[in-house]
C-alpha cells in the first residue's frame, strides 16, 4: 500500500541526514522532494499546495533548523500534518435502540460496492451485532446474486425479491423484514453506473428522501486517483454523504485518492478496503495511516489482526509466556504457521515498523508457503536449547543450522534478528500495563535501525562500525552537541 509514495518521502528525509549543518536552503531541498512525491502520488494539486504551505511554515522554523535530529523533526512535522489532513474521523456506526440502523451504500460500478456491503456486514458481526443486507441494485442482476452469495458465506439474511423493478420499494420492504427479524443494522446496496448521470442521482435521491437512511456512505475505488475526488464531490453535492469507504488500497502504490478525498470534499473516510477477503475492511484511523505512509508501522492494526488470528485461550497462554520472558523460537514458528493465509504475512509485516525489507523479500519470493517452510526448517534445525535461548547461537552454530536447513548462514542470522524484534512487539500488543508497554517500546527502538527514537549519530556509528552506542555514550555525545550549539548561538549574537 502506497509503496511509491513511501519511497519518495523516505528519499526526501534522507537528503537531510548526514548534513554538517542544517540550513533553510537544504531544508527547502528536502521539502521540494516531499512535494514532488505527493504530486507523483496523484494527490490533488490544491491539496498538495496547502499541505506544503503548512509543512514549510513549521519546517523552516528556528527550532527545527537548530535541532539535533533535523530529519526526525521533519518526519514528525509531516506525520502531524498528514494526520490533520486525513482527520478527524469517527469510525463508529450509530446504533439505535428498538429499531435497526439503516446504512445506504452508493458508488460507481466497479468501485467494489457490493463486496464492501459484505465486508461491512462482517465487521458489524464482529461487534456482536446482527446485520441485514438489502439488494437494491436492480441495474446489475449479477449484484443481486453476488450479495446472496456473500450473505450465505456470512450467515447474514439478504432481502432480494425476484423481478423487482422499484429500488425504493425494495429498500422499504427490506427494512421492514429486518425489523421483523430484529436486525441491528440494515445495509442497502444501491445501483451504480459506469459514470455519474442524472438518472442515477435521481434514483439515489428518491431512496434518500423516502427511506431516510441514518447514514450514507460513498464507496470509492482508491486506484482511480483524482477521478475519485471528482466522483466524491458529485455524490456529496447530491446526497450529503456521512462518510466515504475507499477500496482496493492494497493495490494502490500512489495514495492520491486517500489523501485528496477528505481534504477536497470534507467527507470523513470511515473505512478502507485492503484486500479481497471479507475481513479486509478496516476502520480508518488517520494516525495509523500516516504511520504506514511514513513506514513507521501501525501497531494498533497489528494488534487487531493478531486478535483475529489467536483465540482467547491461546492468547492467555501467549501473554503468560511473553510476560515471563519465555517467548521462544518455537512460539514464533507457531505464529508464522498461523499466517499462512495468502497475503496475511506480508500485511502484518507491512504494519510493523522496520519490517519493510522482510515484506519485500516475501513479495519477491512469490511463494509464501515456501518462505514459511524455510522459516520452520531453520527453527527445526536448532536444538531445543537454541530455540529457547537463541542468544547462544554463535557463528559455528549458525553454520551448522544453515547446513541442516539447506539455507545460507546469513538467513539464519536474519531470522534471529527478526525474532529479537518480534518478542517485544508481541509483548507490546498483549500487555495492558503502561510501564510494560514503554519498556517493550524501548527494546524495539533499541533493536531497529531507522526507527524514530534512534539518533542520527547512532545511525552513523551503526553504518560505519556495525555497533550501537551505549546509553552513556549517547548521552555524552548529545551533551557535546548541545554545548557546541550554545557556542554557535553566542557567536551569532
Amino acid at each position: 500500500m502506497f509503496d511509491s509514495l513511501s519511497r519518495g518521502l523516505q528519499s526526501a528525509f534522507k537528503t537531510l541526514q548526514g548534513k554538517g549543518k542544517l540550513t533553510e536552503a537544504n531544508m527547502r531541498e528536502g521539502l521540494a522532494l516531499v512535494e514532488s512525491s505527493l504530486l507523483e502520488a496523484d494527490v490533488s494539486y490544491s491539496v498538495v499546495q496547502q499541505f506544503m504551505k503548512s509543512v514549510t511554515e513549521r519546517a523552516v522554523g528556528r527550532r527545527v533548523l537548530l535541532s539535533l535530529r533535523p530529519s526526525e523533526e521533519l518526519v514528525k512535522i509531516v506525520y502531524e500534518e498528514l494526520v490533520g489532513l486525513l482527520g478527524p474521523v469517527d469510525q463508529s456506526i450509530p446504533i439505535k435502540k428498538g429499531q435497526p440502523t439503516v446504512l445506504m451504500l452508493c458508488g460507481l460500478q466497479g468501485s467494489g460496492k457490493t463486496t464492501t456491503c459484505g465486508k461491512l456486514a462482517k465487521l458489524i458481526q464482529e461487534q456482536k451485532l446482527r446485520p441485514f443486507l438489502v439488494a437494491a441494485d436492480l441495474q446489475r442482476p449479477a449484484a443481486i446474486e453476488q450479495l446472496r452469495v456473500l450473505g450465505a458465506q456470512l450467515g447474514v439474511p439478504v432481502y432480494a425479491p425476484q423481478g423487482a423493478a422499484d429500488p425504493v420499494l425494495v429498500c422499504r420492504e427490506g427494512i421492514e423484514q429486518a425489523r421483523q427479524q430484529h436486525a441491528s443494522v440494515v445495509i442497502l446496496d444501491t445501483a451504480g453506473r459506469l459514470a455519474i448521470d442524472q438518472e442515477l442521482m435521481e434514483q439515489l435521491k428518491q431512496i434518500d428522501r423516502q427511506v431516510k437512511p441514518d447514514q450514507i456512505y460513498l464507496v470509492v475505488d482508491g486506484m482511480t486517483g483524482q477521478d475519485a475526488v471528482n466522483s466524491a464531490s458529485a455524490f456529496h453535492a447530491a446526497l450529503e454523504l456521512d462518510g466515504a469507504i475507499l477500496t482496493k488500497l492494497d493495490g494502490d502504490a500512489r495514495g492520491g485518492a486517500l489523501l485528496s478525498v477528505k481534504a477536497v470534499t470534507q467527507v470523513p473516510i470511515k473505512f478502507i478496503g485492503t484486500g479481497e477477503h471479507l475481513d479486509a475492511l478496516e476502520p480508518f484511523r488517520p494516525e495509523g495511516m500516516a504511520s504506514r505512509i511514513l513506514e513507521m508501522g501501525d501497531m494498533l492494526e497489528v494488534a487487531r489482526e493478531a486478535h483475529r488470528l489467536i483465540d482467547d485461550q491461546e492468547r492467555e497462554r501467549l501473554e503468560e509466556r511473553l510476560q515471563s520472558g519465555k517467548f521462544s523460537l518455537e512460539d514464533f514458528r507457531d505464529m508464522v504457521q498461523k499466517m499462512r493465509k495468502p497475503g496475511l504475512m506480508q500485511k502484518m509485516l507491512g504494519l510493523m515498523p522496520g519490517m519493510g525489507a522482510i515484506k519485500d523479500a516475501l513479495a519477491q519470493a512469490g511463494d509464501q508457503d515456501g518462505e514459511m517452510a524455510r522459516i520452520s526448517g531453520i527453527i527445526d534445525s536448532m536444538t531445543p536449547g537454541e530455540r529457547q535461548k537463541p542468544e547462544v547461537i554463535d557463528i559455528q552454530r549458525r553454520h551448522r543450522i544453515a547446513r541442516g536447513a539447506g539455507v545460507q548462514a546469513a538467513q539464519v542470522s536474519d531470522l534471529i534478528k527478526q525474532f529479537q524484534v518480534m518478542g517485544p512487539l508481541l509483548q507490546l500488543m498483549s500487555t495492558g500495563k503502561m510501564t510494560d508497554r514503554l519498556k517493550a517500546l524501548q527494546q524495539i527502538q533499541g533493536g531497529m535501525a531507522g526507527m524514530p527514537g534512534m539518533s542520527l549519530e547512532d545511525m552513523k556509528v551503526k553504518q560505519s562500525t556495525g555497533k550501537r552506542l551505549t546509553p552513556k555514550e549517547r548521552e555524552k555525545l548529545q551533551k557535546e552537541r548541545e554545548r557546541k550549539l550554545r557556542q554557535m548561538k553566542r557567536k551569532g549574537k
